[in-house]
């Protein structure tokens, strides 16, 4: 197996994401995930926000986003509509916040630490152009096995609290980020109601 790298997004790999995220978010509507055309728009229009790791030449786990103003005063947003045409048309250069869009890791190549260094990656463009923080809608996969006895708001609470473990938001408190929330109707993925959680974190180098 190859030593694992990690670049900026390229066109050449838009393929590959798009497998890669319909690999990982099967239960989805394809239409709410990064499609092919969508990966190569970012390559164009932000690919200092977004990450590739690979294996040699192949992706096996990839971490991105978009800068934009987040208004936390009216928070409830879908992905589709707050990221735009391509799932990041609404880029702005001069926009307050990291918004994270996209991050998944192959399950052939999980608990090797690549997740942890997408994260870092990202908080790494945060601290380099003095944005605010990371905004972004965390996937509650484990929901699916609680929605039945609680509500999503009771589901997220309680892993907020560390009194329950999800895969993903879990990993996303052991990653420095603070739960503001739900997200209603965030994508469409019945398993988990079309829930997410509204995750932020706080860049402790900004300066305003």
């Amino acid at each position: 197996m190859d030593e694992l790298r990690y670049l900026n997004i390229t066109e050449e790999f838009a393929p590959q994401c798009a497998a890669l995220e319909l690999r990982i978010f099967f239960d989805a509507e394809p239409a709410d995930l990064i499609s092919e055309e969508d990966f190569r728009a970012y390559a164009r229009i932000f690919p200092k926000g977004f990450f590739l790791c690979l294996d040699g030449e192949r992706v096996v786990g990839q971490g991105g986003g978009i800068l934009l103003d987040f208004d936390f005063d009216h928070p409830q947003h879908s992905i589709v509509e707050i990221t735009g045409e391509h799932q990041c048309g609404n880029h702005d250069p001069n926009g307050d916040w990291y918004y994270g869009t996209d991050l998944l890791v192959d399950p052939e190549y999980r608990r090797r630490g690549i997740g942890k260094q997408l994260y870092e990656l990202r908080k790494g463009v945060v601290r380099e152009f003095n944005r605010k923080g990371i905004v972004a809608g965390g996937h509650i996969v484990g929901y699916a096995d609680h929605k039945h006895h609680m509500s999503a708001a009771e589901y997220i609470d309680k892993v907020a609290r560390r009194e329950l473990y999800d895969p993903t938001l879990t990993f996303q408190l052991d990653n420095g980020f603070e739960v503001r929330g739900g997200l209603a109707d965030y994508f469409e993925e019945p398993a988990i109601d079309n829930w997410a959680a509204l995750i932020v974190w706080h860049n402790p180098d900004y300066r305003a």
